[in-house]
């Protein structure tokens, strides 16, 4: 018996032949690269042309490879480099054009001591990533320059601040002169302090401020702008044991004299840990917190600028009812323009997104709460922001796996999300970490790598930062 292949058959996969050479020669034609393929494809043994600065760098490393050559590196807007989104040796490890496939690229920016705990993640007015963290090994807060939208090249390290063991419990941001702003813990034993930078990358003529030395305060540091242009403080006081705001009088906050600092929570024991602060949809400041007495989350809504009308402040228990929860908090506000929170349910050791139906939080009754990620002991180290879609993107670590992972929800409030381990590398990656949305419109997360003691970055390749990712 024999069989006999319809015409039609012969006659489509003579048309899908012809696309697959035209879809190649335009590549080449538009790029300048060669592309090979097969199930053991190698880079060929002659690069064509065999121009200055070729290189071959591999796509995937699953069978049915892609290769493809590296002729002008970023920037030139038709290169394969763009195209597959990953730059030839960028992604810390990574096999050059994995990127797009994985999602995401991790580097070790910092590896000299026992650097990374307390990272803080902004974008400069230079379009480019800082990322403030302690140097244990030194007792000192250090400053990364990023070279680039990834932190993959050309980054500065700069120590800021070196008198006595400052720098955890940092945040950064910029301020209204468009230069980086450091709030952090000067010491052990206490006193909050604000670095101002002399530049956007922190690398020269940067004024040190002791903003408040009142016994063991400085712990848990928040730091943001206000509606006003003037930087707004939340910590907590070690030694009343309270939630304390500074409103500084200047934009380097070196007027001491004429700065504010206000008792804004102290009923109780222990309130005022885990601090985070933003400037909510009506101008004002809000800060989520962890209430230690009662084992609560809380949050603040000030009633003015400065937080000093105690009075009209608003104090909302937004989660607990006899659980453990409050810890990691971290603060934003959404594409909807409501308060959206992320922070750690220790009872039931999940990550928990609580979203405010009002500017200040109060409405408890119409508040949403969302269980994020509840596979294994997950949510510690929280951070959240806005991606460029206009959803919340949170990193934490997951402490059963020892991994860093972000979710990426679906909505406003988080109800429905995608959950991604973005760096597993060792037994414990991804504490204290820090999230912000780089030049490039990418998710950057600055975070701790605890197995060998290193200040790693991971730049998404996506909004979503998962792999496999077409944007439709």
């Amino acid at each position: 018996m024999s069989f006999h292949t319809p015409k039609r058959l012969l006659v489509a996969a003579a048309v899908i032949g012809v696309l697959a050479v035209v879809a190649a020669a335009l590549f080449v034609a538009l790029t300048g690269h060669s592309v090979v393929a097969g199930p053991d494809a190698g880079p060929p043994a002659n690069p064509d042309p065999p121009s200055p600065g070729h290189s071959w760098s591999q796509i995937g490393d699953l069978p049915g490879t892609m290769w493809h050559s590296n002729n002008d590196g970023p920037g030139s807007g038709l290169d394969a480099d763009t195209l597959d989104g990953q730059q030839p040796g960028s992604g810390g490890g990574l096999v050059a054009g994995t990127l797009s496939r994985l999602g995401f690229s991790t580097t070790t920016v910092d590896s000299t001591g026992n650097v990374g705990l307390y990272t803080s993640a902004t974008v400069g007015t230079d379009g480019l990533p800082l990322v403030s963290y302690f140097d244990m090994t030194d007792w000192d807060l250090e400053v990364v320059h990023c070279g680039n939208a990834g932190c993959s090249a050309g980054n500065t390290i700069t120590t800021v601040d070196s008198t006595g063991d400052p720098g955890s419990y940092g945040s950064i941001t910029v301020g209204a002169d468009g230069l980086p702003l450091i709030s952090y813990l000067g010491s052990s034993l206490g006193g909050l302090k604000v670095a101002h930078c002399g530049n956007a990358a922190c690398s020269a003529s940067n004024t040190i401020t002791t903003v408040d030395s009142t016994g063991n305060v400085g712990q848990y540091t928040s730091v943001t702008v206000g509606a006003d242009g003037l930087p707004v403080i939340s910590y907590y006081d070690g030694s009343l044991q309270d939630l304390k705001v500074l409103h500084c009088s200047q934009v380097d906050c070196s007027d001491t004299l004429n700065n504010s600092i206000t008792k804004v929570d102290g009923t109780g024991t222990s309130v005022g840990t885990y601090t985070s602060v933003t400037v909510g949809a009506d101008g004002l400041p809000l800060i989520s917190y962890y209430d230690g007495s009662n084992s609560d989350l809380k949050v603040l809504h000030c009633s003015q600028a400065d937080c000093m009308d105690t009075l009209n402040n608003i104090i909302t228990t937004v989660d607990g009812a006899g659980k453990n929860v409050g810890y990691f908090t971290s603060v934003t506000v959404g594409a909807d323009g409501l308060p959206l929170i992320s922070y750690y349910d220790t009872s039931n050791s999940d990550l928990k997104v609580l979203h405010c139906s009002k500017a200040d939080c109060s409405d408890t009754v119409n508040n949403t709460i969302t269980t994020v990620d509840s596979t294994g002991e997950v949510g510690r180290n929280s951070s959240v922001t806005v991606g460029t879609d206009g959803l919340p993107l949170i990193s934490y670590y997951d402490n059963t796996n020892g991994d860093l992972k972000v979710a990426h929800c679906s909505n406003a409030t988080c109800s429905a999300s995608t959950t991604t381990k973005v760096d597993g590398t060792g037994t414990s990656v991804g504490l204290h970490t820090s999230v912000t949305v780089g030049p490039d419109g990418l998710p950057v997360i600055s975070y701790y790598d605890d197995t060998n003691d290193d200040l790693k970055v991971a730049h998404c390749s996506n909004r979503l930062c998962v792999p496999y990712h077409r944007p439709r």
